[in-house]
């Protein structure tokens, strides 16, 4: 079973110096039939205005994933990081038994856009912690390059959750054929561009809901970049 969730769909709001879509219920915004999907809780596209920022605020028992799209994100924490996150690089933070961080955008002249993502642990109250790394966009070209699972092999950062998540680009003929254990769910999130996946036609800001599915099938990519979600049931 597949469900398509367009783009415009999603929850929106405006607080001027922000500007955030919710894939999933979020703050102000609530819809009952969109909580999360498996132990995916969290994706919010967000564009925050130079100069702007989240101030200091706190999380528990979550692992929180950044993906920079466009312009840096500076991020602040209680464990003592100070870091600038550039397109490209994946962040992750595991809330564990409490962390309070900021993220601002120090620009003066450039908007900052970014994903977060929330996915539920495993384990909880754990000691919290800190990673960054840069995926290289070769390998991202084509294919699905791992960017966070449990393990953290393969130039993946480690989270504390039973979920794998993948990035790819594709324009053209490029294709990849993605196998799935039906058992559990997936989540297909487009950034940008358009690309069919099992048939399905999505344009950027879309997302495929995928259960009891046994392989996912992309093609057709124009300008694409794409997150796949391998995520417990």
């Amino acid at each position: 079973m597949i469900i398509l969730r367009k783009s415009q769909d999603r929850g929106y709001a405006d607080h001027g110096w922000l500007k955030s879509f919710h894939s999933f219920s979020f703050a102000g915004y609530h819809d009952p039939r969109f909580m999360g999907w498996g132990n995916l809780r969290v994706i919010n596209e967000d564009r925050v205005a130079a100069g702007m920022g989240f101030g200091k605020h706190s999380h528990r028992n979550m692992e929180i994933i950044s993906y920079v799209l466009a312009g840096e994100l500076a991020h602040e924490d209680s464990m003592g990081n100070i870091k600038s996150i550039p397109p490209g690089d994946v962040q992750r933070m595991s809330a564990g038994s409490g962390v309070t961080h900021s993220e601002f955008n120090h620009a003066q002249d450039q908007t900052t856009h970014f994903l977060q993502i929330w996915i539920e642990p495993n384990v909880l109250e754990i000691e919290p912690s800190y990673e960054q790394k840069a995926v290289p966009e070769i390998e991202k070209h084509g294919q699905l390059r791992i960017i966070a699972s449990p393990t953290g092999k393969d130039g993946a950062v480690k989270i504390h959750a039973d979920a794998w998540v993948y990035v790819g680009l594709f324009n053209g003929s490029q294709s990849a054929t993605v196998q799935l254990d039906p058992k559990r769910k997936a989540y297909a999130h487009l950034i940008r561009g358009s690309l069919i996946i099992n048939g399905h036609a999505i344009t950027g800001g879309d997302a495929l809901l995928i259960e009891n599915e046994s392989k996912l099938e992309i093609s057709n990519g124009v300008d694409a970049e794409v997150l796949i979600f391998d995520l417990s049931h």
